[in-house]
């Protein structure tokens, strides 16, 4: 995790060389006393980053899948003002079997993401990305402290912010995939999977008004701004 000013690193509770790493490139750390989960994770680094004055942060899952060096890029629609938030893509381009990802992995990756795309109304090639970019008015308009601990975390973030209102684009970026970088099981998977429909039964419900929940809830999403009279009468004489 870090933001445009500066690096941060949100540990799980990790055992491994994590940490010793991190402190040798210099980045703040912030250590939970144990292992509370994925979406735990981000919560607490959404959060100190937000602290920190961030105006752009950027969440990249650091089993070096994804090329940190691409950041530059992921943040520029969000810095000329075209996006609110950005997910680095491993399907725009189609090459994600020709890099490595799982056959299984990718069919089912597809297959939410149609889903995902009806529900939203959007028409992007992934949501289920680890590279990911926030402008801080989203993270601090969205009830993310709201969301699961866990792995769906993420599908659920993207659906506050599109429940609230807020743009969102993609880039292509390439992945790598060997043992240590892709460590979800098939089960798990399947797991993660089933969480995800139950998220967006939720969140249609929601937005048809048939089952309110504040987790969809934000103060965007809850006025419509008008222009004062006298502005719109000024429009209508130009």
């Amino acid at each position: 995790m870090g933001h445009a000013r500066g690096g941060r690193c949100g540990a799980l509770g990790s055992t491994d060389a994590t940490l010793e790493i991190a402190r040798q490139l210099g980045l703040e750390i912030f250590v939970h006393n144990r292992n509370y989960g994925y979406g735990a994770n981000q919560k607490t680094c959404y959060a100190e980053a937000l602290r920190a004055g961030a105006d752009v942060v950027v969440m990249v899952h650091p089993d070096y899948q994804y090329d940190p060096r691409l950041v530059p890029q992921i943040i520029e629609p969000i810095l000329r003002g075209e996006a609110d938030v950005v997910l680095g893509s491993r399907l725009k381009t189609g090459s994600a079997l020709r890099q490595g990802m799982p056959w299984w992995k990718y069919v089912s990756n597809r297959f939410l993401t149609a889903l995902e795309n009806r529900a939203f109304r959007l028409r992007l090639s992934e949501f289920h990305t680890g590279y990911r970019a926030f402008r801080r008015e989203v993270l601090e308009r969205v009830n993310f402290v709201l969301n699961s601990d866990g792995f769906v975390f993420d599908q659920e973030i993207i659906a506050q912010v599109v429940a609230a209102r807020f743009r969102i684009a993609e880039i292509a970026v390439p992945t790598r995939y060997f043992p240590e970088a892709s460590s979800a099981s098939f089960w798990a998977s399947i797991t993660y999977g089933l969480s995800i429909l139950v998220l967006l039964a939720r969140y249609v419900l929601h937005r048809r008004e048939l089952l309110r929940t504040r987790r969809f809830d934000s103060l965007r999403g809850r006025y419509t701004r008008l222009a004062p009279p006298e502005r719109v009468a000024a429009r209508a004489r130009s």
